[in-house]
């Protein structure tokens, strides 16, 4: 009988090794075949759902047609036009001196910025896009430029959030104002960690060196022939050709996304996905001190920006402080439409897009947490009314 123990015990360790196998198998498997999975089950719930995606896709459309596309679409055309001028070039000798030290990168990223400032997601991303076509920044460069020039901007927060939503342009101009000094301090951050990354790494004198002499050789090869001087009024017409077709392109992408995740938060709601997730992450929320009434609208603001703010700020509580830091987290760190907008435009460079989403990620937290502040040492910032 004792001579059975052994015997039982390595059956039972074969099990548990068999079952070890299963697991990882059933697991690899699940990855090689999850976006397929993800696909059939977004197919199977357009179909179960019609009757609300044909809504929800029909008030994307309206949303595309009668905000994004005469907000973004003129901007689009006017950073194409500008693109071939020597703007880009001038800012770049002008403001090296301030762009290398604090974000380390080249002044043209400063263009990049203002553009992605005044016109908001995802003009950033595109003219970033461009810089990297041209071989006007390296790589690295391009992936930290994302992170903190491309932005939401003031038409939107100002117009839309502040005074169509909250009907007070203070708010508004509170919201731009942390949102502007979050993205800056996330360019600041990210150059900092570099420069350690760097100090960490050992790179011998003549590995800089070439470096920089095949940077030199990439904007040599890279920059296109009509972008380096002045237009002419004779190549006027195809460069406005040209511009209004890049711009029409980058449009309509957005278009795209922006009635796939009207349909997208639509399925959520009704499969009530949104209100099984907020169920479970309100012990989370109770320890932030985050009323339960904010679980889906910050869910729904975190997939889809517009429709997550529009329900934060449609949430009434008396401390009306909670809306305006949700909201500055939200416009800071712009949801996973924006995300996948900004990868869909630079994926054909082969940039990464993880350095992007975890800049925003921060730029939403520093948001949130300026405006706190703001929010509680400003005395005409106090908005804790009853509403």
């Amino acid at each position: 009988m004792l001579k059975d123990f052994p015997i039982s015990n390595h059956y039972t360790e074969f099990e548990q090794k068999q079952n070890k196998s299963k697991i990882k198998i059933w697991v690899c498997s699940l990855k090689r075949n999850g976006v397929t999975i993800l696909f059939c089950l977004f197919t199977l719930c357009l179909v179960l759902f019609s009757r609300t995606n044909l809504s929800a896709a029909k008030n994307g459309l309206i949303l595309w047609a009668t905000s994004v596309v005469p907000s973004l679409f003129p901007f689009f055309v006017a950073t194409e036009m500008l693109s071939y001028t020597n703007v880009v070039s001038c800012l770049g000798k002008w403001l090296t001196p301030i762009m290398r030290p604090l974000f380390g990168v080249p002044g043209e990223a400063a263009f990049a910025f203002l553009m992605g400032l005044i016109s908001g997601y995802p003009v950033g991303a595109k003219i970033v896009s461009n810089f990297m076509e041209q071989g006007i920044c390296t790589e690295e460069e391009a992936e930290r430029m994302l992170a903190f020039t491309n932005n939401s901007g003031p038409l939107f927060i100002i117009g839309t959030v502040g005074i169509t939503l909250f009907g007070n342009t203070t708010i508004g101009v509170l919201l731009l104002i942390t949102h502007i000094l979050a993205c800056i301090s996330v360019g600041i951050i990210l150059n900092i960690c570099t420069i350690h990354k760097r100090k960490s790494e050992f790179i011998p004198p003549h590995s800089k060196a070439d470096i920089n002499h095949n940077r030199k050789q990439n904007i040599h090869i890279n920059s296109p022939k009509s972008k380096a001087t002045s237009p002419s009024f004779s190549s006027l017409g195809e460069i406005l050709g040209t511009s209004i077709k890049n711009a029409t392109s980058t449009v309509l992408l957005i278009g795209g996304f922006v009635v796939l995740f009207s349909v997208v938060i639509s399925i959520l709601n009704q499969s009530h996905l949104l209100d099984s997730i907020s169920h479970i992450l309100t012990p989370i929320f109770s320890t932030l001190h985050i009323p339960n009434e904010f679980c889906k609208p910050l869910l729904s603001g975190i997939v889809e920006l517009t429709n997550g703010i529009s329900l934060i700020v449609g949430v009434h509580v008396k401390n009306i402080s909670i809306n305006i830091i949700l909201c500055a987290f939200l416009l800071g760190f712009g949801g996973f439409s924006v995300l996948l907008q900004v990868f869909s435009i630079i994926s054909r460079n082969g940039l990464s897009i993880q350095k992007y989403a975890y800049g925003k990620l921060l730029q939403g937290i520093l948001a949130a947490l300026y405006t706190a502040l703001a929010l509680q040492f400003i005395p005409f910032l106090q908005f804790n009314l009853a509403v």
